[in-house]
């Protein structure tokens, strides 16, 4: 990996960054912004200098855009940072996230600083989203928990909603007979709820299921 000397002597990791785009204006305006940062290493190609984050620059999310996206990721297992001259919408945000991106910036916002601070993040497996889309996206998450799998017996962790209760019961020191009644189960299918969670998860026990479920915040 290289490195980069900071003011203070110290070495600090440069994040190995290829930059592709649909126009070559917007190539080189990016590939100029960030050719001067310290904290970055600019690359031609991903593959032979073992890059780390792409920056897809484009107009939309259009299908053109969402191919790139999606063959940064597969082709040269990257993560994806998005510059978009519009968007506005979740649905464009979605459709990003899908595809593979990790980070969502739009052009209008790119200044050098937004960027590597966005590229940087990315490379330790962080998103980034702008803040006002974000608001609605955890609307969507909301109703789709609400509306759609709460109903089916999903939810967002993993676990059913019958697994949550199970668990929550055993963290206030229930017996299987006694989560049996609470939840008008068979003492049987509480066992068979156990057997699952603690098989599919990997966890030795009762408490060991109840320590992982504590520390996921998942009860």
């Amino acid at each position: 990996m290289s490195v980069s000397t900071g003011t203070t002597g110290t070495l600090t990791s440069r994040v190995r960054v290829w930059v592709s785009a649909s126009d070559p204006i917007s190539l080189a305006g990016v590939m100029s912004a960030l050719r001067s940062r310290p904290e970055l290493s600019l690359v031609r190609d991903p593959d032979a200098n073992d890059a780390e984050v792409a920056v897809v620059v484009t107009d939309r999310v259009d299908e053109q855009a969402l191919r790139a996206v999606r063959s940064a990721r597969r082709n040269h297992g990257v993560q994806v940072v998005l510059v978009c001259g519009r968007l506005g919408d979740d649905d464009d945000v979605v459709a990003a996230v899908e595809a593979g991106a990790l980070g969502l910036v739009r052009r209008s916002e790119a200044t050098p600083e937004r960027l590597v601070s966005v590229i940087r993040g990315a490379s330790h497996g962080e998103g980034t989203v702008p803040p006002d889309l974000l608001g609605h996206l955890l609307d969507q998450v909301g109703s789709l928990q609400r509306q759609v799998l709460r109903p089916m017996g999903l939810t967002f962790t993993g676990l059913t909603t019958r697994e949550v209760d199970v668990l929550r019961l055993i963290a206030d020191g229930f017996d299987t007979a006694e989560i049996a009644r609470n939840l008008n189960f068979s003492e049987r299918t509480v066992k068979n709820v156990l057997h699952d969670i603690t098989t599919r998860l990997q966890l030795r026990n009762r408490p060991h299921a109840v320590a992982y479920a504590l520390r996921e915040g998942l009860i």
